[in-house]
């Protein structure tokens, strides 16, 4: 009965939103449901964070394999939570200077601030700069010419990397750029020719065929027939 009230409910949702967008006088309605998705997203956000404790928590307990991780995760979980809902270190903003907490907790200075700044955002560029090792491997596996679609793909990935980078730009410069139609043969111009045709084409073809996958997924859940989103049911 809850499954199917709660499907009844996102059926119900997802139908206003739909009309809101063609119905004028509807628009208030289509506000609310926001609203409600953004009470209800709030409270994800606290149970995910419940889950997250419990489940590192548990693998501390058990001694499992890697719970060191688990404990830094759970100290810098708890640290950010202090530090961005206490505002530690922000001063009160110039408009409400006796509001001890009216002040933004991205603020220079403040330790949310720091936090981001010194920790997290070298965290990033490092797991980004250690992902770019992988992906070159990734790119040289895919990149063998073993039938004609990695020929062509080779080729195409060859010619755009070097129409970025100077040897290429040099490599070609002795082609006339005023010419219009050999002009396009200096491999800074190919490699936007593919950049901005063929590229472009392709995307827009996967952006389509998303559109569509959404709009097919949306309409099945707005009758019902797909209830994923309810879980197993256990």
């Amino acid at each position: 009965m809850s499954r199917t009230v709660a499907a009844l409910v996102a059926s119900l949702a997802g139908l206003v939103m739909v009309l809101t967008a063609f119905v004028k006088p509807w628009e208030p309605l289509g506000t609310a449901v926001v609203d409600w998705f953004n009470v209800l997203a709030a409270i994800a956000f606290v149970l995910g964070g419940a889950n997250l404790l419990k489940v590192n928590l548990l693998k501390i307990s058990a001694r499992e394999e890697g719970w060191g991780y688990s404990a830094v995760t759970i100290l810098a979980f708890l640290v950010m939570i202090t530090v961005g809902a206490f505002k530690i270190g922000v001063h009160p903003d110039p408009k409400f200077p006796d509001v001890a907490l009216s002040g933004n907790k991205e603020a220079v200075g403040g330790a949310f601030w720091w936090l981001y700044e010194y920790a997290m955002s070298p965290i990033t560029s490092t797991l980004f700069a250690l992902l770019a090792f992988y992906v070159a491997s990734a790119a040289f596996r895919a990149f063998r010419a073993k039938n004609a679609a990695a020929v062509l793909l080779l080729g195409t990935a060859f010619i755009v990397l070097l129409g970025r980078v100077y040897v290429g730009v040099l490599l070609t410069s002795w082609i006339p750029a005023d010419n219009g139609w050999v002009s396009w043969l200096r491999l800074e111009n190919l490699s936007n020719i593919i950049m901005s045709v063929f590229n472009n084409a392709g995307t827009r073809a996967m952006i389509i065929g998303i559109a569509i996958g959404i709009a097919a997924t949306s309409l099945k859940i707005l009758v019902g027939m797909d209830r994923s989103y309810l879980g197993s049911g256990d």
